[in-house]
């Protein structure tokens, strides 16, 4: 597909000029075409065993077949065609060998760069960031996805509108691109620039809506899936919950956040997520058009980062998606690393390197089966982390209370005598807190509960004293308690 022209109706090219876009049509599909592989490794980059891998991977997932590939190393990319002229001239060669239609770098071009490697090669050339948001482009399903897409595309053409306009005339090759082509890329420009503001405007309405749904979830504990692209994100969903997700083999192939009820053996209903993939070098404008749809990664209570074992290139792509995490301001959240395709050739050593790193990662395979149940084990343990132990004392007629515990905790036992009721459970430790702040009257018997107003959390030794308070007969004053101290005090 790559970056479209903007939808904006052109005139027609003066006769007899030179038109770059018409050459090289961007806006149509890059499905079905022959392209040509192109990297530009430079010293401080990883290179793979395969230093096409994932970019073979991109290629095919946008629909193109592979016909070569072009590698260089070089201490600094070429100002002016990226790759020095030699491989430029070796590129062409590949080009006009295999009758390739576009030529696709592993590498982010200027538009300059591009501009002069497609008269080089009178070719079309996508970088890396173009590749991708075709694909996203191409698997964006919902409303939400468009949108997201469609912002990250324009503010990747608003800086090429230039070299989309020099056949509009003939004065349009100088400096500046004077005459009617500055004219109509002024329109265009204004044009684009509105309607990414009219993206980001809608967008962020749909962000603020997608925290309220989040929010609104209560106090049911949440867990969503992060990774790679291709880690088995979506399979393990299907494993966890039967969701029937879309599970390929395919790049991108989940680009909306799925929400699934997931019953964690010994634990209960807890919601789990599966949203999109990330990647080494991820567009950054991309990133940011994606916020609202991972609102459920921000929100969750644990993240299960997925791993692919049986890749290579595992240790990078694990960097990469911790980075992509920092960039979206999560990466202080609480994370269980599962290393996916154990099953895979050659996935038994890298489990054991992989392990020296990360000895809390659980090794699985989410197509077979194995150490699935040690992941909800490892799940449960994570959660039961944020979780307070207590004894809660109870009138015989506070059902509505009672009624709300047995939803809300794990009851543990229940003992009943002439005037209360004594429940002993589990639950959240924020859950905790608001029972706490409410008055009732609890024994802590293990871990801490946050107390509204109050610095410090009570120990296992805590009692918290009751509420309501009885008020004096006739009076309309409202009676209030602390309910860290206790101190019982009248407020008009």
């Amino acid at each position: 597909m790559g970056i479209f022209p903007l939808p904006i109706p052109h005139p027609l090219p003066v006769q007899g000029e030179f038109n770059l876009l018409q050459t090289h049509d961007r806006s149509e599909s890059l499905a079905s075409e022959r392209s040509v592989l192109a990297r530009l490794i430079l010293p401080n980059d990883f290179l793979a065993e395969d230093p096409f891998d994932e970019l073979t991977g991109l290629a095919t997932t946008a629909g193109t077949t592979v016909v070569a590939s072009v590698i260089q190393k070089r201490d600094h990319p070429d100002q002016t065609t990226y790759l020095g002229k030699g491989k430029v001239s070796e590129l062409r060669g590949l080009v006009e060998l295999h009758s390739a239609d576009v030529v696709l770098f592993d590498n982010d071009l200027n538009p300059a760069q591009t501009r002069n490697l497609e008269k080089a090669l009178n070719v079309k050339v996508i970088d890396r960031s173009e590749l991708i948001l075709d694909i996203f482009a191409s698997n964006a399903q919902t409303h939400e996805a468009r949108l997201s897409v469609e912002l990250a595309q324009l503010e990747y053409s608003l800086p090429r509108l230039k070299r989309m306009w020099t056949h509009l005339s003939r004065q349009g090759m100088g400096v500046g691109m004077r005459g009617p082509g500055e004219k109509q890329l002024e329109v265009d420009r204004r044009l684009a620039e509105k309607r990414v503001h009219d993206l980001k405007a809608e967008l962020e309405k749909v962000e603020k809506r997608k925290a309220r749904e989040v929010a609104s979830r209560g106090d049911t504990f949440s867990v969503s899936l992060a990774g790679y692209t291709n880690a088995g994100k979506s399979t393990l969903m299907n494993v966890l919950t039967d969701a029937d997700v879309l599970a390929v083999d395919k790049l991108f192939a989940t680009l909306d956040t799925r929400t699934r009820k997931w019953m964690l053996p010994g634990w209960g209903p807890i919601l789990l997520s599966d949203t999109v993939g990330f990647i080494r070098d991820l567009p950054h404008r991309l990133i940011a058009s994606f916020r609202a749809t991972l609102e459920e990664t921000r929100q969750a209570d644990l993240l299960i980062h997925v791993a692919d074992a049986s890749n290579p290139s595992v240790m990078n792509q694990i960097s990469s998606v911790y980075k992509v995490l920092h960039e979206i301001g999560i990466e202080e959240k609480d994370t269980l690393l599962v290393l996916n395709k154990v099953d895979c050739e050659g996935a038994s050593e890298r489990v054991v390197a992989l392990r020296e790193r990360y000895p809390n990662a659980v090794p699985i395979s989410a197509r077979s089966g194995i150490g699935i149940s040690q992941l909800a084990m490892a799940v449960s343990d994570a959660l039961t982390k944020n979780f307070v132990e207590l004894e809660v004392r109870l009138p015989l007629d506070d059902g509505k209370t009672i009624a709300w515990l047995a939803s809300a905790a794990e009851i543990m036992s229940k003992q009943y005598n002439d005037d209360f009721a004594l429940v002993h459970c589990r639950m959240p430790s924020s859950v905790a807190g608001k029972l706490a702040a409410q008055g009732a009257d609890i024994r802590v018997i293990k871990g801490k509960i946050p107390i509204a107003h109050e610095k410090q959390s009570p120990d296992s030794a805590t009692f918290l004293p009751p509420l309501p308070v009885e008020k004096p007969a006739g009076s309309t004053e409202q009676v209030t308690v602390n309910p860290a101290t206790g101190a019982i005090g009248e407020v008009a």
